[in-house]
């Protein structure tokens, strides 16, 4: 008798029909496509600028919002492994600015080459690094992508190189990179993503870069992502002018909506168009904002409101934006998109628990992939007795 009521149990747990909303989604008819309005980026010293339409398809649009959820849950996993003291150190996150990254790589070929400053978990994801790599990066243990030894400024993949720990010194970068990489002239682009608009707008070694890459007519996309404060100080407070994206002076400027995806998606795309073509460079400024403070050791709250950060909150949220329009246009459902929002928090605690269960790795290996190619040699330590040995 036992035997029979475990059978029936078993065929009808097997016949429970599935949850209503995976019913749903499947029969569904979405549409495949939609097109958009977005907003006209204000130019300088251009006769015309990225259109101010665009036709995003169903697969694209899931795919941006995967990735924006995923950068947002990720950098809240890691405020929250900072503040249990698992991650240590300097910690810049970019909740709130998820739209830069993932509509940049949206608009750029993965040949292309990218190089950015100290806030650089979005773009070390968009880049291609798994979200299990950059929290064992940021905890320190030997599964980081940088084997638990550069920590959150110091991240790096294919085509990627950081993650750039000293104030405007990425800036400098791609034009000898550009140059010596003998690219001037191929398909390829040099875009740097140049973090704040007041620490570093205030160096020269920019304006210096500026010079080189106009004279060698160099494909580089210089970006700045204005998030309207640069440490606690706010753009109007610093700047007599503000109009970042005619820094460059003789080289053209773009002023981009930085909270909407498919702007800086298009915006990019142009930029990156203008380059190839043999114009020279190009900067662009992306206006966007930042949930949480300069660092984590920044509240966040002592020079802008609660009341500020919540408007934007409610008004300009990028993945807010970009499921709205989805949703309205029919080439999503709720259901669906809470589906993905499930999906990925179940990712990022999987990567939790992984970052904080590796091993760090060990002190013999402190000096090893100095170089990429070389035989091994010692590197001396904290005093000339300590001796590690570097293998590449």
């Amino acid at each position: 008798m036992r035997k029979m009521l475990a059978a029936v149990s078993r065929v009808l747990s097997g016949a429970a029909p599935k949850p209503a909303s995976r019913v749903l989604v499947a029969s569904r008819n979405f549409a495949n496509d939609a097109t958009f309005e977005i907003k006209k980026c204000d130019l300088h010293r251009l006769e015309e600028g990225p259109p101010v339409t665009t036709v995003l398809t169903r697969e694209d649009g899931l795919r941006y919002y995967r990735m924006m959820q995923t950068v947002r849950r990720m950098e809240l996993k890691a405020d929250q492994l900072y503040k249990q003291k698992i991650i240590r150190g300097f910690c810049h996150l970019c909740d709130g600015q998820e739209a830069c990254c993932v509509g940049l790589e949206a608009g750029i070929n993965p040949t292309d080459h990218l190089i950015t400053a100290y806030r650089a978990h979005g773009f070390t994801f968009t880049r291609g690094l798994s979200v299990r790599e950059i929290l064992a990066e940021l905890t320190g243990r030997r599964g980081g992508c940088a084997k638990g030894k550069g920590g959150s400024m110091h991240m790096y993949a294919k085509n990627f190189y950081g993650g750039n720990g000293i104030v405007g010194a990425q800036v400098k970068e791609p034009s000898p990179f550009q140059l010596l990489t003998s690219q001037a002239s191929t398909d390829s682009s040099c875009i740097l993503y140049s973090h704040g608009p007041i620490e570093e707008y205030f160096q020269g070694q920019i304006f210096e870069a500026y010079n080189m890459a106009a004279l060698w007519k160099l494909p580089c996309i210089f970006i700045c992502e204005n998030n309207r404060y640069g440490m606690g100080t706010s753009v109007e407070r610093a700047a007599a002018s503000t109009d970042y994206y005619k820094r460059g002076d003789f080289i053209p400027g773009l002023r981009v909506d930085g909270m909407d995806v498919l702007c800086v998606r298009e915006a990019t795309r142009f930029a990156a168009a203008y380059c190839r073509s043999g114009k020279g460079p190009i900067l662009m400024e992306l206006q966007t904002y930042r949930y949480h403070g300069h660092s984590m050791s920044d509240p966040g709250v002592s020079y802008r409101t609660r009341e500020e950060i919540q408007e934007v909150r409610s008004k300009s949220d990028p993945i807010m934006l970009l499921k709205d329009r989805m949703v309205n246009s029919n080439l999503a459902s709720v259901e669906e998109l809470k589906e993905i929002d499930v999906e990925v928090r179940k990712e990022i605690e999987d990567a939790a628990q992984f970052a904080t269960a590796d091993p760090e790795p060990p002190l013999e290996e402190l000096g090893h992939h100095i170089y990429s190619s070389e035989p091994p040699f010692e590197v001396r330590g904290a005093n000339q007795w300590i001796k590690f040995k570097s293998v590449s």
